[in-house]
């Protein structure tokens, strides 16, 4: 009844009639399967082919300059919901809505043409994502003015601050954060639709992006930021460091010396601090880690890193004044079983002898063949010992008598650091005497490798003698720390010493084919690892509740100074005061001769 009364209204009406028609003619297209088209597209509409409901990003026109100052050419004016891609898509979702209403009302498209775009609708929103090669023209400098190279901070490990993981890793250029991959699902893409943070650089190929669009930038205005990457200096200018005085100034126009700067005591790794800047300071070695190229897959991490870290202390043009050991300390970490780590504090000599060891193995070097790598060149040397067996016996009186061995033993072996003992604290001092304090020059324990004095060794008496050549630096450890079962006990002994010219000829055994015979060999220090013992109680007792402060000093050649440097503080020093401190370890380097001078004279390095 209802139907014939609104069919009857209809034939009356003739409004309603259209309405009535229009519905019916949809709901049969509607049920309709679908069907192929009988001829080809072009053939039956002289019209371009509709738009698919897809947003397709790039073919957006770019916008047109406007007077209001909402928008720009250079693309500084944008607001930030442009920036944050919510302009984008709420362009694409009007453009996806007005051909979709324009092809269900006209009447020239055919019903298989709209049950294909129908399907488009089920297919992933990522496959019909557009990245872009090369920016939009009039755009090469897009979105370059939002990056702040104050917050940026290569020094730490190339980890993504979400998934954790070191591969393809990319550096956001205004927040400094890293972010693993450039892709459209990537946490960095993410983080640039989420936050509006488009510039990221490639820490591996150090390559700059623009995302989300994915085009690479190649604007001379980022060299400083990719310099600063991976510092490498050409073989002029390293060869040049020990010779010409250069400053520098960082971003914030604080002036600083390349290659004395402060590194960064992150939690407890101020005794790694110390052996890192001691041998960032040994020519050789430095020049070798700065221009070797060890980026290779080949390479091993703890020598790349090392090699970064000693370029970012000598690089000059930094962004900061200071540098941060955090990767390489991550790398030792893994590979002494988190034996040396930024969390305890270690003894530095213990660090330097497994570095040293490490290091030479990193590089290819031979654990039996001597002079196989960079480190046995620079700090190899060989040693004769002479053994003789003590024995102990009851003779008739029933007393003990100690008797020595006829036969003794000669061995050779090979050397990379030199211990020498300090003579025992006094234990007690009269009234007057209370508040000087021990001091015994370097050339009395240096006698310890004379070949003539003997050391005692459980039941064993030992002579030291060193063998030609010597090598070109010499490490000496004062060993100041002993411990027994039930305390560990520290040496305050101050050890005196010149600063140049330290004849080793004494200490030496003679061979008239190495060196003439009564001819001096000198010596000049480069660097000293000075400790500091300090109380954290005021009513503590000496030896009790101590924090052990290290800091090293340095020469620097250019201008003929000593600097010395404490984690993030780095001061000048008088060279006549550089041995009131206590020396726990020394870095000698070898003079080199002059033969064009006669005999005995050694030429003086700069």
């Amino acid at each position: 009844m209802i139907r014939d009364r609104v069919s009857n209204d209809s034939r009356t009406d003739p409004k309603l009639f259209t309405i009535l028609s229009r519905t019916t003619s949809t709901s049969k297209q509607l049920t309709m399967g679908k069907r192929q088209a009988g001829e080809p597209l072009g053939d039956v509409v002289a019209a371009d082919s509709p738009i698919s409901k897809k947003a397709r990003l790039a073919d957006f026109p770019a916008p047109e300059p406007q007077r209001n100052g909402h928008s720009q050419i250079n693309g500084h004016g944008l607001n930030n919901d442009a920036r944050n891609g919510n302009g984008i898509s709420q362009t694409a979702h009007q453009q996806e809505q007005e051909p979709e209403e324009e092809a269900a009302q006209s009447p020239q498209f055919p019903e298989s043409l709209q049950a294909e775009d129908g399907e488009d609708d089920e297919q992933s929103a990522y496959s019909t994502i557009s990245r872009q090669t090369a920016p939009t023209e009039g755009y090469s400098d897009l979105y370059l003015d939002t990056i702040n190279r104050s917050v940026l901070d290569f020094d730490f490990e190339k980890l993504c601050s979400v998934s954790l993981s070191n591969i393809n890793v990319y550096a956001c250029l205004i927040c400094g954060k890293y972010y693993q991959g450039r892709g459209p699902k990537s946490h960095a893409y993410f983080h640039a639709l989420e936050i509006g943070h488009h510039v990221y650089v490639n820490m591996q190929t150090k390559k700059v992006y623009v995302l989300p669009e994915g085009y690479e930038v190649k604007s001379k205005s980022l060299d400083d930021i990719k310099f600063v990457v991976d510092p490498k200096l050409p073989k002029e200018e390293v060869i040049m460091l020990d010779k010409v005085a250069k400053d520098a100034w960082d971003l914030s126009g604080k002036k600083y010396r390349p290659g004395f700067v402060g590194m960064n005591n992150i939690k407890e790794n101020d005794y790694f601090n110390v052996i890192i800047q001691a041998l960032a300071h040994i020519p050789p070695l430095r020049n070798f880690f700065m221009l070797e190229d060890l980026s290779s897959a080949a390479s091993s991490e703890l020598a790349t890193r090392f090699s970064v870290l000693v370029r970012k202390i000598w690089n000059t043009r930094a962004f900061k004044t200071h540098v941060s050991p955090h990767e390489l300390i991550q790398q030792v970490s893994r590979q002494s079983n988190k034996r040396f780590d930024l969390l305890h504090q270690s003894d530095p000599v213990d660090f330097l002898s497994w570095f040293l060891n490490n290091m030479h193995l990193a590089l290819g070097g031979s654990k039996t063949k001597p002079g196989t790598s960079i480190i046995h060149r620079v700090f190899q040397g060989k040693l004769k010992m002479e053994s003789q067996r003590i024995t102990a016996k009851a003779d008739a009186g029933d007393r003990l008598r100690f008797e020595e061995a006829a036969e003794v033993i000669v061995e050779t072996t090979r050397y990379l650091m030199l211990t020498l003992d300090l003579p025992a604290a006094p234990l007690f001092q009269d009234e007057l005497d209370r508040n000087i304090i021990p001091q015994v020059p370097l050339t009395s324990i240096l006698s310890k490798y004379d070949g003539v004095k003997a050391q005692e060794h459980l039941s064993m008496r030992k002579r030291y003698r060193l063998l030609h050549p010597l090598p070109p630096f010499l490490l000496f450890h004062i060993k100041r720390f002993s411990k027994n079962k039930f305390v560990a006990e520290r040496n305050p002994t101050i050890v005196t010493f010149p600063v140049r010219s330290l004849d080793m000829a004494p200490y030496v055994e003679p061979n008239p084919a190495a060196h003439p015979v009564g001819e001096p060999i000198w010596y000049d220090l480069v660097a000293n690892v000075t400790h500091e013992a300090v109380r954290t109680r005021d009513d503590s007792v000496e030896g009790e509740a101590e924090r052990k402060v290290w800091r090293v000093q340095m020469r620097d050649r250019a201008r003929d100074e000593w600097l010395q440097v404490q984690d993030l503080f780095v001061e000048r020093v008088a060279t006549e005061t550089l041995f009131t401190k206590e020396s726990y370890l020394m870095v000698w380097e070898r003079r080199r001769e002059d033969k064009g001078k006669g005999k005995g004279k050694g030429k003086e390095r700069s």
